[in-house]
């Protein structure tokens, strides 16, 4: 799944996505970028 990382500011492939749901109880798939290792986040069922 594609996401968008903050630290490196490009769209990159996630690595490890895995589908939680957020405190207001929305979808939504966490993971991490392969090139900088920051937590990355997108919104909605995956």
């Amino acid at each position: 799944m594609e996401a968008y990382c903050l630290k490196c500011r490009v769209k990159r492939e996630m690595k490890d996505p895995k589908p939680i749901t957020m405190k207001n109880g929305k979808p939504a798939t966490e993971g991490s970028c392969p090139v900088c290792s920051t937590r990355m986040f997108k919104i909605g069922k995956a």
